[in-house]
């Protein structure tokens, strides 16, 4: 699979906007968001986020395939007051999953160079029921802090706090 990296600008909300509710359908306890609202969301607000990810200290990576310009995946990083940089809105298409593809790696690294900048850390909150989110962060080299905190929308749990001494 051949694709680029690069990040994500106000112009791309409609692309944005797309990918967004692909991400809330296919894995909800992901996010803080709910498809329905997100639907609910009108093109100011859609051109608002995708604008956030090209302010900094915010960042905001897509992976385009190459071929037919369909984004495959999304990751976004922001700096926490409390925290420091943070991994937020992790999606990667289910066609371009898998070590094997290395959408989500190319992703994580542009996100990594991004947190060295501005720490020492990087840290995500990842749901205790997204095995797979787990085990790609822990191959990452991200740790569990033994931090958690309940996850609010449906159906509830818990959230796992994961951090990356960079």
């Amino acid at each position: 699979m051949s694709f680029t990296i690069r990040r994500i600008v106000g112009n791309d909300w409609q692309e944005f906007r797309e990918i967004r509710l692909r991400m809330l359908a296919d894995t909800p306890i992901a996010y803080g968001e709910t498809l329905a609202h997100a639907k609910t969301l009108g093109d100011a607000q859609w051109i608002q986020r995708a604008t956030n990810n090209e302010q900094d200290p915010n960042t905001g990576l897509v992976a385009i395939d190459d071929n037919d310009g369909t984004w495959l995946g999304v990751m976004r990083g922001y700096m926490s007051a409390n925290s420091g940089p943070m991994l937020v809105g992790v999606f990667v298409d289910p066609a371009a999953r898998g070590r094997h593809e290395g959408v989500a790696d190319a992703l994580l690294d542009g996100i990594i160079e991004w947190a060295r900048a501005l720490g020492t850390t990087l840290t995500l909150d990842v749901h205790a029921d997204n095995a797979r989110a787990i085990a790609f962060y822990a191959r990452r080299g991200f740790v569990d802090t033994g931090i958690t905190m309940p996850y609010e929308l449906e159906p509830g749990g818990i959230e796992h706090e994961m951090r990356l001494a960079l």
